[in-house]
């Protein structure tokens, strides 16, 4: 996050969960505190009195996927398209510095690494396409399978199709982990058991229900098409029974005013993007055409007004703009948004860099290492202050080397 600086009276004692896991904000008024791991950190200052509008994005930000199950889903899913649509055969960092190498699972000596990464003069860039970025979650599955297939096609050369190179094999997962997208394979298993994949999160009701009670507009923009959001969604912020499950329903919409679904960010950024923006229909998942954001009536039919709408207070699109974005929700200027996202690029850069937003970054791997890190504050100390010490003795016995010259 940019940094926050916020008016006490904002962050109140919240229970919003049927008595279930009452959920406690921070406060200096005296309140218990929040586990380190779940601490927002700023690196800027921010005015909360001036944002008037708090955007999410849905997947790995409000949704937070269960490494266990669902990278294990896309694993299984992208190794089914290599072997079946791609006919291969059944067995089967960005500072210009490289500090750990692998080729495969074999990691590189020193010497190999010198050799590939560091002959030259001018260091490469580390950008596409010579190299490939793994920098989500999303992209861990396709690293640690291309990296199986390093492994099998230094054992096995005569089994990898068409002989292909390192380059064409990964092009190839890149290939198969589309098609996973594009066919539905991973959200069609997601939306049939939510649960076995998602993590539940009773913070995410009172959390939207604080913005909006403190008189501030939310929105939601997703990569996702409607009727997997909805879903998600639903699974997120809807009633569960006993046994965790959801019926899935329209009434998580009344925490937002503005939905965007399908909005091919990083592009939806570019106010020049001329992406068309379409109107959902929540029930039946109808697109219906728009004059930037006001309906139109259909070719040969007459436009019926209202527009039939679930929920009063929010309208669902697909595509469109931030300029769409911000004239529907009356933003006068871009610092008066906040967003929150997990993609460094995708969501983060593209938003603040361009439009100048206020942004917020999830890193939900961060959690673990800030809780070990306090916890070994101590060792940490210690080690700073043998350190000194260490400098201190080398500078004396340079002084003596030297004076004995």
């Amino acid at each position: 996050m940019d940094g926050a600086h916020v008016d006490d009276k904002e962050f109140q004692s919240l229970n919003f969960n049927n008595g279930v896991d009452p959920c406690i904000w921070l406060s200096p008024g005296g309140f218990p505190k929040i586990n380190l791991g779940k601490q927002i950190f700023c690196n800027r200052s921010l005015n909360m009195k001036k944002i008037v509008a708090v955007g999410f994005d849905m997947d790995y930000t409000l949704a937070q996927y269960k490494p266990e199950t669902f990278e294990s889903l896309a694993y299984e899913g992208t190794v089914r398209k290599l072997v079946y649509v791609l006919g291969y055969h059944p067995e089967m960092d960005r500072h210009k510095y490289v500090k750990v190498a692998y080729h495969g699972f074999r990691e590189l000596s020193k010497e190999d690494k010198v050799t590939t990464y560091g002959s030259t003069l001018i260091r490469d860039a580390f950008d596409e396409p010579d190299y490939a970025l793994i920098d989500t979650l999303f992209s861990l599955a396709e690293a640690y399978l291309f990296a199986q297939l390093v492994d099998f096609k230094d054992n096995n050369p005569g089994k990898i199709p068409g002989g292909a190179d390192y380059s064409h094999m990964y092009r190839d997962v890149r290939a198969a982990v589309d098609l996973c997208h594009c066919d539905g394979t991973l959200k069609q298993a997601v939306a049939k058991d939510p649960k076995r994949y998602i993590n539940e999160d009773t913070s995410i009701v009172p959390m939207l229900k604080m913005l909006r009670d403190s008189g501030r507009s939310t929105f939601l923009v997703t990569n996702s098409l409607w009727d997997y959001t909805n879903i998600v969604m639903t699974f997120l912020c809807g009633a569960h029974t006993l046994d965790s499950s959801s019926t899935l329903n329209f009434e998580w919409l009344q925490y937002f005013d503005m939905v965007v679904t399908g909005s091919a960010k990083p592009s939806f950024f570019h106010d020049e993007n001329r992406a068309n923006l379409f109107e959902v229909e929540p029930v039946s998942g109808m697109l219906l055409n728009t004059d930037n954001g006001t309906p139109m009536p259909q070719v040969g039919g007459t436009l019926k007004l209202p527009l039939k709408s679930l929920n009063k207070n929010c309208r669902v699109f697909q595509g469109g703009n931030v300029g769409h974005l911000h004239k529907l929700m009356g933003i006068d200027s871009s610092s008066q948004v906040l967003y929150v996202g997990d993609h460094i690029y995708g969501d983060i850069l593209r938003s603040k860099k361009v439009l100048g937003w206020r942004t917020m970054l999830v890193v939900p791997e961060l959690e673990g290492e800030v809780e070990l890190l306090w916890e070994l504050r101590d060792t940490r100390k210690q080690l700073r202050l043998l350190r000194n010490e260490r400098d201190l003795l080398e500078d004396k016995l340079h002084h003596l080397k030297w004076s004995l010259k």
